[in-house]
């Protein structure tokens, strides 16, 4: 019996160069990612070029290369970029607010999660899941799965009134259903009133799950 194949890595040009530590560079960066949208919802993917962004960003193609020397490594560093700003609204929204009830916690949770919350979601698009083979190594993908996980533990561990605390496997079921979902939701291209509804609907699993946990 033949071992299965693995899958090839990514393009090294496919990986971003450098994280921006100053602030001017973060501001350099942010304004790459905020045209690299602009760009993609206007002309496609397909039409989209490191060149163009520069020119939208009002920066020079040499600085942008600094950072990404490719789209490819461009879009590699918008995700991880979404994960983060993702985990960081969490931890500020539903972990460290000391007067919230469990259920608040959740909701504000689930809400940045499924990417419903009243403040701007990330922006993604179902082209982006067949491009993720070029830009993300397994390896990347697990440790993002690791991190939301962790994300999500946070948030019951910051809840002291909890009628039953889910164990570790509820905690990762739940991250899994909804990121999972999430994806799905984007390739089959839901609409704001649908992902909202799913959002509801997501929402009161989560609870049911939590109430349902058996006594140790």
């Amino acid at each position: 019996m033949s071992s299965p194949r693995a899958t090839p890595p990514a393009d090294p040009k496919a990986k971003p160069l450098k994280r921006p530590t100053q602030a001017r560079a973060k501001v350099t960066v942010q304004a790459i990612f905020d045209a690299f949208v602009r760009i993609w919802q206007r002309d496609g993917w397909a039409r989209l070029t490191t060149r163009a962004v520069a020119l939208e960003a009002g920066i020079a193609v040499g600085t942008l290369y600094d950072y990404f020397p490719s789209k490819a490594a461009l879009q590699s560093g918008y995700v991880r970029h979404c994960i983060e700003a993702l985990i960081h609204a969490v931890d500020a929204q539903a972990v460290q607010p000391s007067s919230l009830t469990w259920r608040e916690r959740l909701h504000v949770l689930v809400e940045l999660a499924c990417g419903v919350s009243a403040e701007p979601p990330s922006w993604f698009h179902p082209d982006m899941l067949a491009i993720e083979p070029q830009v993300a190594e397994p390896k990347h993908q697990r440790r993002a799965h690791e991190e939301l996980c962790a994300m999500w533990q946070r948030v019951f561990d910051a809840c002291a009134d909890l009628p039953r605390r889910p164990s570790p496997e509820t905690v990762q079921a739940l991250h899994l259903a909804v990121w999972g979902g999430r994806r799905y939701a984007m390739l089959v291209r839901l609409d704001d009133a649908q992902m909202r509804h799913w959002a509801a609907e997501m929402e009161h699993l989560c609870q049911l799950a939590v109430l349902n946990q058996e006594t140790p």
